[in-house]
């Protein structure tokens, strides 16, 4: 049964994290998107006036997106809290390798000494 239980729960997470890693990027894309439409009405030489519904519009979609964000982290909060539930909390034991790829290289202090 412990087995079915981790399975499960590897298989959620694993969804979980492709949903959250969608909905950031859906947000960094709406944000690009927006950012750029006033650059394109300058670019044309465009009136103000023109296209200022759709900017409006854009702004919603992405104020959208990043409450979705938040509903999706209240989510995964709630998943962890269901995980400690049925007994599968997870323990640090050491040894993992879990630093993100900047770190294991040892680039992080180099990038200040560079900028510096």
């Amino acid at each position: 049964m412990l087995k079915q239980r981790l399975d499960a729960a590897q298989q959620l997470a694993s969804r979980l994290f492709e949903t959250e890693k969608a909905i950031d990027e859906a947000i960094s894309k709406m944000a690009d998107l927006a950012g750029y439409m006033p650059v394109a009405r300058n670019n044309a030489k465009i009136a103000a006036v023109v296209g200022q519904d759709a900017m409006s519009h854009a702004a919603q979609v992405l104020t959208t997106l990043i409450g979705a964000r938040g509903e999706i982290v209240e989510t995964h909060q709630l998943l962890a809290a269901a995980r400690d539930q049925i007994g599968l909390r997870t323990t640090a034991l050491g040894g993992g390798n879990f630093k993100p790829p900047l770190l294991q290289e040892g680039q992080g202090l180099s990038l200040v000494e560079k900028a510096a």
